[in-house]
């Protein structure tokens, strides 16, 4: 890496783990003071992470900030300080930060500084270039309020600044009225050689934990490395509950009401478990569900009563009715659930609405009734309009009982999910395809397994702009949290009253607050309670925009966008400017949706986009080595072009396929009445395997005929006709065809990619993470496959040998030998004697040496993608939805909202050494991938 170019991450998470890239060459920067200071008064956060940073180089350099943050929580200042000067950061509406992010966009810069990057994090960077000897001031400052589950708050404070630090320190000061009632301390960082680093201290109300490492401690405590420490300190606590009406605490003219009771007798629950088991739940998915089902039908109370739906595209009902949880049926049920296969596509509908009718077929009075979804796709099968899906649940639930939706992983449609949970009273919660799936099943059902009111009604006397006050359901362990504004603040108390239904019983709680009972709080904190009114205020009408429609969303959306601007809150509807000090250059941090990056430019692996939009000129077209332009959407054809006259000369693959026109034994021809083309093609077969396309009729030379792209003595060609005029070119035994699961369908999908050709394989540009290809030249696989990862780890494997690189060391070896190897980074390399198996982070690949039929070839098997992002290549696409538009004679299948022609054929799947025959739906490049296959092609393995 360039010595001007040097990446300084400086990582530090409140509430959430992760890991973070390396940092290089760290002699030439000194990170001399890096502080988390995070202060928690009645629940609410503030966190503020200072990090001060020196060049040490006679030169200047880029020096980068990257810190993680909860997705719960709002970023609410960004500030960096060079020579004196700070340079702050402004949120504003996104219409007004647009031509910011278009000037940033433009210079091909990452116009989104924050972006998704596990389960409950998003990722700050930018970076600054700071003179020669000079330093630099980074602070960020978060806020969020903390959430009641299970008994208990968390607070989960990662430490990774990717170098020993001589100043390094965490506070963490809680401040709760009613006093806390326990705290513990977990995680990497608690660790018996870093114990003398952690002081905790105990009063009545507060409570302060502190973290200060030496530098000596930073290198060598057990969950150190060359870079320093690495690490989390969690930090679990809960409050006093003396109080049966909850805790009410006012300031400067705002209050919150904590509202958790205990004591109370649990309500029995009628629960309706709908479980997805198509197609693509296959594999991992399924197992950890049974497990997890199987568990919580354990835990059962034998007053509940229960009922177990699977669904793909037809309904299977454990019992119509809902059971007791007595033994003998939660044993009857454990053997329906252990008998869960995956099958079929997606019925969301009948499915939902079969459970609404269950329930419905089940009344009984002083019970709670719960619906839980747990699916992995969007509705492929029966009613597949979301919109209809959702007004059908809706009308059916009629706000009786709440919905819960669990998405299993990241390519199931959480946006509806979201909003049909909403509508009907429930959350949407994601389940991550890791190892712990089925704990984290079982995790989301224990919040919900123990009612304990419902019909809750929290009511206010001289007070406003409530927040939420009504709500269906409380949990034990839980909390219920309504905010709001003192009308007059010369009133002396504020009265209260909560309504609710406490098994099949009216209960009411009656208090009185003086409103002079001021919060003793730090004085750069006074305002917490107005930012916490704020924050909950804007995080519900954010919920509340996605119900509403026309003027009400408008003006719900307005209001949200008032607040999130006033308080400045980096929100979905607002945008952090950040200006930067040299020439002006501008970023702009948006906050990505769940699930999803922020905007970045698509480039190709080598750095550039390799084609460019447009029609071919005269000139162009009149040569025989030309670089021409490709149309999106079309099938490729990779062969030689020789223009002798009106004659166009093209060598042929050793398959022809056309779609929808006359096909005789020696010749095909096919009309076009765009340009009056009359085209024969003679049969393959022929030695030289040419075929010449003669054209009829005046054609100007620079009409979109054929474009592609030249690549030393070939050319790759895109037709541009409809798909009734378009000859596709089939590889068959001269291409790569590689297999694409489908998503809810037992049939795969296929697709060829001739060969010759250098394949950008896999790419994650946001983890550095690339993985290229070389096709062999007249034989199936790959002759050589490299893999690059944060610009310090190279890895070339060819059919001879194996070589890794990096900073420092430098391995060669050959097949046949079994070696293991582990670096920094999340590095790991195992080699067997046909088979090397690469980590890296978030990525595992399989490469498979293959020798058979005298020949040697290499295969990639994908085994691991990150759970989040999302990554490029021609195996970056690692599945897909699709349904069967027309059968027999003519097969079609409807991918994306497209019709196309497809052929039942089969490959040898090479993932796997036995190489089976494994039949797929031949489907072409383009329509597989929605991009062309030039996308894909790059210079250099």
């Amino acid at each position: 890496m360039d010595r001007g170019v040097l990446k300084v991450i400086l990582l530090a998470v409140f509430l959430i783990s992760a890991t973070s890239d390396p940092v290089t060459k760290t002699q030439d920067v000194n990170i001399y003071s890096f502080y988390i200071n995070s202060t928690v008064t009645s629940r609410y956060a503030t966190t503020i992470i200072t990090s001060r940073v020196a060049n040490r180089l006679n030169e200047s350099q880029e020096i980068f900030f990257e810190v993680k943050i909860p997705k719960n929580a709002f970023i609410s200042k960004f500030r960096m300080t060079i020579d004196g000067k700070s340079y702050d950061g402004v949120v504003k509406e996104k219409a007004d930060a647009q031509q910011q992010y278009s000037r940033a966009v433009s210079r091909g810069q990452s116009a989104g500084l924050i972006k998704s990057v596990g389960r409950t994090l998003e990722e700050f960077k930018t970076s600054v270039n700071v003179a020669a000897l000079s330093k630099v001031t980074f602070e960020l400052t978060y806020e969020e309020l903390l959430k009641r589950r299970l008994g208990k708050y968390e607070l989960l404070i990662n430490a990774q600044p990717m170098q020993a630090v001589k100043d390094f320190k965490i506070n963490v000061h809680i401040h709760e009225k009613p006093g806390i009632s326990f705290l513990e301390l977990k995680g990497d960082l608690s660790t018996n050689d870093l114990a003398n680093a952690i002081k905790t201290t105990r009063a009545d109300k507060d409570a302060w934990v502190t973290f200060f490492p030496t530098r000596v401690q930073q290198k060598s405590c057990k969950n150190c490395d060359k870079n320093g420490l690495k690490g989390d300190l969690l930090i679990t606590y809960d409050v006093e509950r003396q109080n049966p009406n909850g805790e009410m605490t006012v300031s400067n003219g705002y209050f919150v009401h904590n509202f958790a009771p205990s004591g109370l007798p649990r309500i029995s629950k009628n629960v309706v478990f709908i479980i997805d088991r198509s197609g693509s739940m296959r594999g991992n998915k399924i197992v950890q569900t049974r497990l997890a089902l199987l568990r919580i039908l354990s835990d059962l109370a034998e007053d509940d009563h229960f009922g177990l739906i699977t669904f793909d595209s037809k309904i299977k009902l454990w019992k119509r009715e809902l059971l007791k949880a007595t033994e003998a049926n939660l044993e009857d049920a454990k053997s329906f659930v252990k008998n869960i296969v995956d099958r079929g596509a997606t019925d969301i509908n009948a499915a939902v609405l079969e459970g609404v009718k269950m329930i419905n077929r089940h009344p009984q009075e002083g019970t709670a009734s719960i619906l839980i979804l747990l699916t992995d796709g969007d509705p492929t099968t029966g009613e597949t309009n979301t919109e209809r899906i959702m007004s059908n649940v809706r009308k059916a639930i009629e706000s009786k009982f709440p919905l819960y939706c669990l998405g299993f992983g990241y390519d199931v449609n959480f946006d509806f999910l979201t909003k049909m949970s909403l509508e009907n009273n429930g959350v949407a919660r994601r389940i991550y395809e890791d190892s712990d799936a089925d704990l984290q099943l079982q995790g989301f059902y224990d919040e919900v397994a123990v009612p304990l009111l419902t019909d809750i009604q929290l009511n206010y006397i001289g007070v406003s702009n409530l927040t939420q006050n009504n709500f269906a359901l409380y949990f034990n362990g839980s909390e219920i949290v309504v905010s709001g504004q003192i009308t007059d603040n010369n009133v002396e108390s504020i009265s209260t009253e909560v309504i609710a239904i406490s098994k099949g019983n009216k209960v009411t709680y009656h208090d009185a607050v003086i409103t002079k009972d001021v919060t003793d709080v730090l004085p750069e904190h006074e305002d917490f309670m107005e930012r916490l009114w704020a924050y909950l205020t804007v995080k519900q009408l954010l919920d509340k925009q996605v119900l509403l429609e026309g003027p009400e969303q408008e003006a719900v959306k307005n209001e949200s966008l008032k607040l999130s601007l006033k308080y400045q809150f980096v929100t979905p509807l607002t945008s952090m400017v950040v200006t930067k000090p040299q020439e002006g250059d501008v970023e702009v941090a948006d906050k990505p949706k769940e699930g999803k990056e922020s905007h970045r430019p698509s480039v190709s692996s080598s750095g550039s986009h390799m084609i460019h939009s447009g029609t071919p000129s005269s000139r162009v077209m009149s040569s025989s080595r030309v670089m021409l332009q490709a149309v999106p959407d079309r099938t490729p054809v990779l062969r030689k072009l020789s223009r002798v006259g009106s004659h166009t000369r093209l060598v042929a693959p050793t398959h022809v396929v056309v779609s929808s026109i006359q096909v005789e034994r020696h010749r095909i021809y096919a009309n076009s009445p765009s340009h009056n083309i009359l085209s024969s093609i003679h049969p393959p077969a022929i030695l030289d395997r040419t075929a010449e396309f003669q054209t009829k009729g005046d054609i100007p030379l620079d009409a979109p005929i054929w474009t592609g792209v030249c690549k030393e003595d070939d050319i790759l060609f895109y037709s541009q006709r409809s798909v009734d005029h378009t000859f596709r070119f089939a590889a068959g035994e001269n291409s790569n065809r590689f297999l694409l699961a489908a998503d809810g369908q037992s049939q795969p999908l296929c697709f060829d990619v001739l060969l010759h050709h250098k394949l950008r394989l896999l790419e994650d540009s946001s983890r550095e993470f690339y993985m290229n290809g070389e096709s062999q030249t007249t034989k199936t696989g790959f002759s050589k496959i490299a893999f690059y990862y944060k610009k310090t780890h190279n890895l070339t494997i060819t059919t001879n040998s194996i070589s890794y690189r990096n900073d420092q060391d430098n391995v060669d070896l050959l097949w046949g030998q079994n070696f293991a190897l582990s670096y920094t980074d999340g590095v790991d390399l195992i080699i067997t004697h046909n088979k090397i198996n690469v980590s890296m982070g978030d990525f595992s690949v399989s490469v498979l040496l293959h020798k058979n039929d005298g020949g040697v070839y290499l295969w990639p098997a994908v085994q691991q993608y990150p759970q989040d992002g999302s990554p490029t290549g021609i195996f970056g696409k690692y599945n897909i939805s699709y349904e069967k538009a027309h059968e027999f004679n003519n097969p079609t299948l409807k991918i994306m909202d497209k019709n196309v022609n497809v052929r039942w054929v089969y490959l040898k799947d090479s993932t796997k050494h036995s190489i089976p025959n494994v039949h797929c739906w031949l489907v072409s490049f383009d329509d597989v991938m929605n991009r062309n296959i030039s996308d894909f092609i790059v210079t250099q393995i």
